[in-house]
């Protein structure tokens, strides 16, 4: 393991990714809607699904990356082709899960980590990188503005349950070609 790099994950750290996108809820989410997250879904059933798509991904492009120092993974991102209704197929990509550790911020990890999803897009040949953002995470809609991101006009709400909290979300997009 090499320290404040970035790399694709091994199947073998499923269980801390999943434990870490959990940690990540808890810290980003409202509180009421990342207890009924929380609730949906275990750790073991979380571990298994990342698991899977560390190691048969449904398709070539998608990817996960991890960020590692202090000799553990200290984020993670899950990368691939947009599934937007308006995206463009070959040419929209999109940025689907992106945690950093509370306890590893502010340590360049997160920079690293977001070059590396520009940079496997790029790879792939994608052109264009969305990403919806909770429209009360100030710190990750700043984080990404300085690094050239701009919102696109998208935007929606979504919900676990019918009636249930929900997030409002808004797009943000970068050229990468």
């Amino acid at each position: 393991m090499i320290a404040d790099s970035v790399r694709l994950a091994l199947p073998a750290e499923a269980a801390g990714i999943a434990a870490l996108q959990r940690r990540g809820w808890t810290q980003t989410l409202p509180k009421d809607l990342s207890g009924e997250v929380m609730a949906s879904v275990d750790l073991a059933t979380m571990t298994e699904r990342w698991e899977q798509a560390i190691l048969r991904p449904p398709l070539a492009q998608f990817r996960v990356l991890v960020a590692l120092g202090d000799e553990r993974v200290v984020g993670f991102a899950a990368v691939g082709p947009s599934d937007d209704p308006d995206a463009e197929a070959g040419e929209d990509a999109l940025v689907a899960e992106f945690v950093v550790d509370p306890q590893a911020q502010r340590r360049g990890h997160g920079s690293r980590l977001l070059q590396a999803c520009i940079d496997t897009l790029r790879a792939d040949s994608f052109g264009r990188v969305t990403w919806w953002v909770h429209v009360t995470d100030d710190a990750l809609r700043s984080f990404l503005t300085e690094a050239g991101w701009a919102a696109d006009g998208a935007h929606t709400e979504v919900a676990l349950s019918e009636g249930g909290p929900s997030l409002k979300l808004v797009r943000l997009h970068t050229a990468i070609d």
